[in-house]
């Protein structure tokens, strides 16, 4: 049973905005369509738009939706938050802010909330006239997962936004992965080509607070001053608890501090972490680019 929250559960036995929008002839009106995903997938949407012309503003915002409970309240909220905005406006909606609407989405389900920000993309670009692979590049990138058709283009854009750090966290995220499983390998290059190019000191998935606190331990009026080794096991015992393990954890693994040796740091993966195929691209992606972020450069993670 997935634990789903009180708003998810709201929407989804009282959905607001379900059903179609059409065409009335009405002046200064235009109604637009976007459609995503395939029953044959097991989920699919279809949004609908009322468009004031004049002012680019959406008036009214309706869904048909087949597909799961976090697929119909995903669609729901969806509506709920651009009825108001301007088509650009309605554009730097993400999935992560449907996500937060409802107060967070199972990360097996987090596909869903995708579905709803592409069906909104759709919609606006085609009530423009304009292709969506004008933006999206989907249909010029390489295909990856030939199960569900997903590209190199979609998997990075899904990695970049939402800092996904597995292939298992991909296929939450877009599908990509959960079929045969033979494009499991390409996923995780993808992931560590992506956090090489968009990789910056400071960044952090669980807010400032770690990354301030790890600052200010390493810096000092600007100076940075060097680590004892009580610092340095202190700092990677906080950014492993803090940063990686509840990411691990989510998805059926975990981690724990071995030993460290100068820049050597030996962990134990453990769980699904321990079995999995892609441990290699969670020793480098999730653990030792996240600590070389935030405490050196230097670091070298290793599995014991």
């Amino acid at each position: 049973m997935w634990d789903y929250t009180d708003k998810v559960l709201e929407l989804f036995y009282d959905p607001k905005n379900q059903g179609a929008i059409e065409e009335t002839g009405e002046a200064g009106v235009k109604v637009a369509t976007g459609e995503i995903g395939s029953i044959a997938c097991g989920d699919a949407l279809r949004l609908h738009l009322k468009v004031e012309v004049a002012s680019d503003k959406i008036l009214d915002a309706r869904f048909q939706t087949f597909g799961c409970t976090s697929a119909i309240a995903s669609s729901s909220a969806l509506t709920e938050m651009v009825k108001g905005l301007t088509l650009d406006e309605a554009l730097k909606v993400s999935n992560k802010d449907i996500a937060d609407y409802l107060g967070g989405l199972p990360e097996a389900k987090m596909h869903c909330s995708v579905m709803g920000q592409e069906a909104l993309e759709a919609a606006i670009y085609n009530y423009r006239g304009i292709p969506l692979a004008a933006h999206d590049d989907d249909d010029e990138g390489v295909l990856i997962c030939s199960c569900f058709g997903i590209t190199d283009t979609k998997i990075r854009k899904a990695v970049a936004q939402n800092n996904l750090l597995s292939a298992e966290q991909v296929t939450n995220y877009v599908k990509a992965g959960g079929g045969c499983g033979s494009c499991l390998t390409k996923i995780d290059d993808i992931i560590r080509e992506v956090k090489q190019e968009t990789a910056k000191p400071n960044l952090n998935t669980n807010g400032v607070k770690a990354t301030t606190e790890i600052a200010s331990s390493m810096f000092n009026g600007g100076q940075q001053k060097p680590l004892t080794n009580v610092q340095k096991i202190a700092l990677i015992q906080k950014v492993l608890d803090e940063e990686v393990r509840p990411v691990l954890i989510a998805d059926g693994g975990d981690v724990e501090l071995y030993d460290i040796e100068g820049n050597k740091v030996q962990v134990i993966l453990k769980g699904a972490c321990g079995s999995c195929s892609s441990s290699t691209a969670t020793l480098k992606v999730a653990i030792e680019a996240r600590l070389r972020d935030r405490i050196s450069k230097e670091i070298i993670v290793e599995a014991v």
